[in-house]
């Protein structure tokens, strides 16, 4: 239980200072050559719907809980070899979970053009983050975007990843790192190959429901806690219960909309995603107009978050040691 404070610290701390260090081999990269592969291999060995959702299933079991054992199993081995090994690999794998430094450097790079008045330049570099066509965004659409980003992103990249680090953080002979890892592959699976759209309407079904599973007690606990350091809680969750059960996705909307409501301003709206319109729900209330501050403030609210989830972990980890 001691090592999982270290640990759970020194993540902390490398993922804000350092974050993913640019040409280091990341464990993302690996889901993802890993998924890319089994997913072509499985288009091209199943063609009819009910086998691909079967092996959507396998595909999902295999890496989701092969991602969870190979990290402990890679922990195991450095415990062998020396404790203070095991500490510090298990350390970098579970800062490798968290995204907070990367949500604040893509702001960032959006941002900074923007300030300058070089409006292509930022629709180029947001291009890079989200799904939808930027080469048409207006400076309103562009901000829209990053916050979108910024707060959607906050529990699937940042909070959900915490969330499974602290629960595999007080299983005996678990650790903080595999669960984490785990959720990562879901993660990963859903970003990949979760589509409704072909070719993997049914391979990717099963990443796609099972993510939203995962994310589903993270995000409300994540909603909640905004609330309380916003000190409205009530009014937060009422916007949400309002406006986010619109969205089709059970979790985005609801993270997106926490933010929302406590900065006052309105989220969705009209998307175009290769040339195609897609509406999505409006989410709060259009109180200020959206702006650079509010970007910083939600990546702030983000990391107090994160900071009393953590002070909370050492806290439930500290009596357990003791019991």
């Amino acid at each position: 239980m001691a090592n999982n404070i270290y640990i759970l610290i020194i993540a902390t701390i490398v993922d804000y200072l350092i974050g993913d260090p640019w040409g280091w081999l990341h464990p993302v990269q690996v889901m993802g050559w890993v998924i890319s592969r089994l997913a072509k291999f499985s288009l091209q060995l199943w063609q009819n719907h009910l086998t691909q959702r079967i092996a959507g299933i396998l595909l999902g079991m295999i890496l989701i809980i092969g991602s969870g054992y190979v990290g402990w199993l890679i922990i195991q081995i450095a415990r062998w070899l020396h404790p203070l090994l095991e500490i510090a690999l298990e350390s970098i794998l579970l800062a490798s979970c968290f995204a907070f430094r990367s949500l604040r450097t893509a702001a960032a790079a959006v941002l900074q053009p923007l300030a300058t008045g070089h409006l292509q330049e930022s629709r180029n570099i947001l291009s890079n983050y989200v799904g939808r066509d930027t080469q048409n965004l207006s400076e309103p659409e562009i901000l829209r975007a990053v916050l979108e980003t910024v707060t959607e992103n906050a529990t699937d990249g940042v909070m959900a990843p915490l969330f499974y680090a602290i629960v595999g953080a007080c299983i005996p002979n678990l650790g903080a790192a595999p669960l984490a890892l785990a959720y990562k592959a879901s993660s990963t699976l859903d970003s990949m190959v979760g589509y409704q759209e072909a070719p993997y309407t049914h391979l990717g079904w099963f990443s796609a429901k099972f993510e939203d599973c995962l994310t589903w007690l993270p995000c409300r606990f994540t909603v909640i806690t905004l609330g309380l350091l916003s000190g409205k809680p009530g009014y937060i969750w009422q916007i949400c219960r309002r406006d986010a059960v619109a969205d089709p996705s059970p979790n985005s909307g609801w993270s997106e909309c926490a933010y929302a409501a406590i900065l006052g301003v309105q989220m969705g709206g009209i998307n175009w995603y290769r040339g195609v319109a897609k509406q999505k729900p409006l989410l709060g209330d259009a109180i200020y107009a959206i702006k650079p501050t509010h970007i910083q403030t939600a990546l702030q609210l983000t990391r107090y978050c994160f900071w009393l989830w953590l002070g909370v972990a050492i806290a439930i980890l500290l009596i357990l040691l003791n019991k």
